[in-house]
């Protein structure tokens, strides 16, 4: 049998309501991973599994330090002879995240796939110990081998770089809305219907080693009427990074253009993204990017281009380099 590693963060796979029925109010990150083990019972035939409880937290509580540690964990654990897979509970909120900067740190071709719950434990028919089920019948197989990190809820199968949470309460939210599932989980077999294209894990750039924080970046959404006074306070916070969430293909006003510009300029780089839930952000498409000397963020949500400009500005302030990196992870 196939020997996988569960690490668990937390989260409302985890979590606890004051009676069955509730899915909505409740408390996140209260039963410990070998309790939600035992719900799911013995995996004959198909992996003998191990936990560890590394976090205990609401996913919106996740933060840069729990990153680094639970991505040096696994690249130790991956390193063993004896782990072939290793699964990451974690909270619906920022699960997306965490899989994506995940899926250009951990350095093995090894399965790494993360798992979460829209309803918590107690509920009337959870969808945890199902979802965690399917978790390690995938992270198990070798269909999974060098795909990256994956993403698996409700017999799902997604690519951590596409992958996002579009629902806030049903069980069907973890989606890539254009480009779709990478497969499905079907009588307890993977099936795969297409494959990661963009580089990941142990064929990236980036390495973590002795990190203990990264780059400051922030995020800013577009809107009508916007001065550019959230921009400015973010730089003169500290930030060295910024994602602008532009209207439309990343447009900007002519006010904005002028802001984001004078902030690229003092060092800070720009990256145009988009407020828009699907699409492409290209490159000198509303404006010219050359002449700004602005990032694109191509597919990637908001939140997703805050994570590689922040790894990507561990290497380099160079935003022809950095605008490379956008192109190919």
């Amino acid at each position: 049998m196939k020997k996988i590693t569960i690490l668990a963060t937390g989260g409302t796979i985890a979590g606890v309501a004051p009676f069955p029925a509730g899915t909505v109010s409740y408390q996140p990150a209260v039963v410990p991973i070998q309790e939600l083990l035992e719900q799911i019972g013995s995996l004959p035939g198909i992996a003998a599994a191990t936990s560890e409880q590394l976090a205990q937290i609401d996913s919106a509580d996740m933060n840069h330090g729990i990153w680094l540690q639970l991505a040096n964990r696994l690249n130790a654990l991956l390193q063993q002879p004896t782990v072939d897979g290793v699964v990451v509970t974690h909270g619906t909120d920022t699960l997306e995240e965490t899989a994506y900067f995940l899926n250009l740190v951990v350095k093995s071709p090894k399965p790494v796939v993360l798992v979460g719950a829209m309803r918590p434990s107690t509920a009337i028919s959870p969808d945890g110990p199902m979802n965690l089920y399917n978790a390690i019948i995938l992270a198990a197989s070798p269909s999974a081998w060098d795909k990256g990190v994956l993403v698996a809820l409700n017999d799902t199968i997604n690519c951590s770089r596409d992958v996002t949470k579009t629902n806030t309460s049903l069980q069907d939210t973890f989606k890539a809305p254009e480009l779709g599932y990478l497969g499905y989980i079907i009588d307890n077999q993977p099936h795969f219907y297409r494959l990661p294209t963009r580089r990941h894990t142990y064929l990236t750039e980036f390495d973590i080693t002795g990190l203990n924080e990264l780059p400051p970046v922030d995020i800013l959404y577009g809107h009508v009427n916007d001065y550019g006074t959230l921009a400015q306070a973010a730089v003169a916070a500290g930030a060295q990074g910024l994602v602008y969430a532009g209207l439309g293909n990343g447009n900007l006003s002519q006010h904005m253009r002028q802001v984001l510009g004078n902030i690229q300029q003092q060092g800070v780089v720009v990256v145009r993204g988009t407020r828009v839930c699907n699409g492409a952000v290209t490159r000198n498409g509303a404006l010219d990017d050359e002449q700004y000397n602005f990032v694109v963020a191509d597919t990637l949500s908001p939140q997703k281009a805050r994570i590689l400009l922040m790894l990507a500005l561990t290497k380099t302030r160079n935003p022809a380099k950095i605008q490379n990196m956008f192109w190919i992870y």
